[in-house]
């Protein structure tokens, strides 16, 4: 096991044109509406298989080859244990972490809900609605005791938040964007509301009511924060600006045929792309989107660490701009807590920023970002992955892969359904519902 961890250090991630884990593996105001809509999967039986862990044997166009299926495993050991490097020593830990008050008053246990990892994620410093938001988001753990002794806790989370919210009310006011302020003044109202109803429920012992009006407080407030944003926060560096950018969020579906399986059909998997703290790399992704480029695409590799694709027929393992003839390439973006701007170009670790945390950390199931060559870290074009794993036992920065490659989204709906996907799967459509205007430059508007 310590030669698969000590391979680990040397080569970062497994090395092939199909993880390539040297690719690893593969209107604002009302955005926050898009999140209410459940794409639906279509099930052959009411029984399925939620975990599908087995590994796939043939990839495409040529099996794994022995080192690849030794840094799989030791990827795996990684991602369980948490264990970074070993040539990351106790000194390296002991450099000072970028602690900002946000990131005080969300530590704890990783934060695994895709949902609240875009929250936390928004470029705002308003703690009066953090403040509201994290009891709404605590009640999740309130919920895993057994029976109705849960909803005293939930009793706790509730009258905090809505003490909370009655106090810092006009903070919260007075951090709605100006031409945002109609519509965050309307969802403040609906979340006050929406406490104390609640609270009725809470009284009157309904625990199975509790989760599905949590996520509607929550809904809003998500609503609320994102009109707090105005504008774009920071400019990208020259010598991308004129690259597709995507300066905001967007949402987006993907439609996914399934092949060869008795319990699942076909699956719409709605994703948050997040060009806050992403711009190039989500504005890449967009720009794929509107081109058309992964419709009809078959899942290259699946086999319970990642789910991957993007690599085109023929040589090219990217995007060929039809306009140059050339792959186009982005370069590693990673946004950190306490910095206005992304890192370009460098790992974190060979920035030296060993307990940085990432702004969009590989929490979640369903985590989407992109692949690239394992020694060039700016070499990613069109392959991308969703991590088949939750963050249970790693926090972020303590895995191998955050501050190595560039997040961009979540998948936030029907995320549980990745892990029945298998290679020969075919992405029948992406689209996107939401946000297409935060896109800027887009080049799949220029002919040829």
């Amino acid at each position: 096991m310590a030669a698969f961890i000590s391979c680990h250090c040397s080569t970062s991630l497994p090395t092939s044109k199909f993880i390539n884990f040297q690719k690893l593996p593969v209107n604002r105001n009302n955005a926050w509406l898009t999140q209410h809509f459940t794409p639906r999967c279509s099930l052959k039986s009411q029984h399925r298989h939620r975990h599908q862990c087995q590994l796939q044997s043939e990839q495409k166009r040529r099996p794994f080859s022995l080192k690849e299926c030794a840094l799989s495993i030791a990827l795996a050991v990684g991602l369980i244990t948490g264990m970074p490097s070993v040539d990351w020593s106790s000194t390296a830990y002991a450099a000072n972490p970028v602690v900002t008050d946000i990131s005080v008053l969300i530590s704890g246990p990783p934060i695994k809900d895709p949902g609240a990892l875009l929250r936390y994620a928004l470029p705002i410093d308003n703690k009066a609605i953090r403040e509201v938001q994290k009891p709404l988001e605590d009640i999740t753990e309130s919920l895993k005791v057994a029976g109705v002794k849960a909803l005293d806790s939930v009793e706790r989370n509730v009258r905090q938040a809505s003490r909370t919210l009655k106090q810092g009310k006009s903070l919260i006011l007075s951090g709605l964007a100006e031409s945002k302020k109609d519509h965050g003044v309307e969802l403040l109202d609906k979340l006050e509301a929406g406490m104390d109803e609640l609270q009725q429920i809470v009284e009157g012992r309904n625990r199975d009511a509790v989760a599905p009006k949590q996520k509607e407080l929550l809904q809003y407030v998500s609503g609320v924060e994102e009109d707090m944003v105005d504008g774009f926060p920071y400019e990208v560096p020259e010598e991308y600006r004129n690259m597709p950018l995507l300066k905001g969020r967007a949402t987006v579906d993907m439609k996914v045929k399934v092949k060869d399986n008795p319990n699942l059909d076909e699956c719409v998997f709605r994703i948050v792309l997040d060009g806050y703290n992403a711009p190039v790399t989500a504005g890449n992704f967009v720009d794929l989107v509107q081109r058309h480029f992964y419709d009809g695409m078959e899942i290259q590799r699946a086999d319970g660490f990642v789910v991957q694709t993007g690599d085109p027929e023929g040589p090219a393992e990217g995007f060929i701009d039809p306009s140059t003839e050339k792959t186009r390439t982005i370069p590693l973006e990673i946004m950190v807590n306490g910095e206005k701007t992304p890192f370009y170009g460098a790992t974190l670790e060979e920035l030296g920023l060993y307990k940085a945390q990432t702004k969009l950390p590989f929490n979640a199931f369903g985590t989407m970002a992109m692949a690239r060559e394992e020694f060039e870290n700016n070499s990613a074009s069109s392959q991308i992955f969703w991590l088949l794993k939750e963050s249970e036992l790693t926090p972020s920065n303590a895995n191998i892969l955050d501050g190595r490659y560039a997040v961009f989204g979540y998948v936030t709906e029907n995320e549980d359904f990745l892990a029945d996907l298998k290679v020969g799967d075919v992405i029948e459509t992406i689209q996107v519902v939401s946000g297409v205007d935060n896109l800027v430059n887009p080049s799949y508007k220029i002919a040829g």
